[in-house]
């Protein structure tokens, strides 16, 4: 099926470090496995997006998975009226860039793999765990072999020389431990959606190997939190060098994150 939409750039989200399993496979075509599904996409022109899947299959969880409804195109009408001349650019640069509602298990994992790794390393380990721990699937679309990503208990059953096999490093014990909570339930993820902001960054920060950057990272792009502020060394780099840190996030209230995805895509093109 073909889909319209003025603000929907598969280069832009798949190259903006929120998500690990999107993946160019061609030109203008991209992959994403979430939530158990695969699904390809190919970029036809700047408003249309042509998609593998069913559009009752669309309607039930891709648009949503997207963030389709969100009217992103305001915000960045708005920064480019703004007076932040560096907004601006980033605004212009990542226009099309969308904040994914990934699966919240997925998103505290990846994220706590992440920690001083590259995107290319960070989506090899990912990988890994993937085809080691998770369910081997077929795309009935494509005929592509893909893997799920683990759930709880697969992780919290791995043992410490599986995960550090993957290439997870010193991150492996967090992991185990981080998905043996989840099955404990001395965390219940669920249950997160009703906290504030702050009480939520308080519950993620218990779980180990998680400081703050890992939990705004988890509320971001798990919890769609787009009020959430990762910092992480690029965004540090932009607050102290442009902004002399004295950058205000309350003024983008309701829409930081989505301010700072704009930040720190256009940052990193710049390097």
């Amino acid at each position: 099926m073909i889909i319209e939409n003025s603000n929907f750039i598969l280069e832009h989200i798949a190259s903006s470090g929120q998500c690990f399993r999107m993946n160019k496979t061609g030109d203008t075509q991209y992959s994403v496995i979430a939530k158990g599904r695969y699904l390809s996409l190919n970029q036809l022109n700047e408003n249309e997006v042509k998609l593998s899947c069913t559009e009752e299959e669309f309607q039930e969880f891709w648009s949503e998975y997207f963030d389709l409804s969100y009217d992103y195109e305001s915000i960045v009408k708005n920064l480019l009226a703004g007076e932040d001349e560096f907004l601006k650019k980033a605004a212009a640069y990542g226009y099309g860039l969308r904040i994914l509602k990934q699966d919240i298990f997925e998103a505290l994992i990846t994220f706590i793999i992440s920690q001083r790794k590259s995107i290319p390393a960070i989506k090899g380990c990912v990988e890994q765990i993937c085809q080691r721990f998770g369910e081997k699937r077929v795309d009935m679309v494509s005929g592509t072999v893909y893997y799920t990503f683990p759930t709880p208990v697969k992780l919290a059953e791995a043992a410490k020389e599986e995960l550090r096999e993957a290439g997870l490093g010193y991150r492996d014990e967090y992991v185990r431990k981080t998905a043996l909570a989840v099955v404990k339930g001395e965390i219940a993820l669920q249950n997160l959606k009703a906290l504030s902001y702050e009480e939520v960054l308080g519950e993620f920060m218990k779980l180990p190997g998680v400081g703050i950057k890992v939990a705004n990272c988890a509320a971001l792009y798990g919890l769609h939190r787009i009020d959430a502020f990762p910092i992480d060394v690029w965004i540090e780099r932009i607050l102290k060098e442009v902004y002399e840190n004295k950058f205000d996030v309350n003024t983008y209230k309701g829409y930081a994150g989505i301010v700072q995805q704009y930040m720190f895509y256009y940052i990193r093109s710049l390097s």
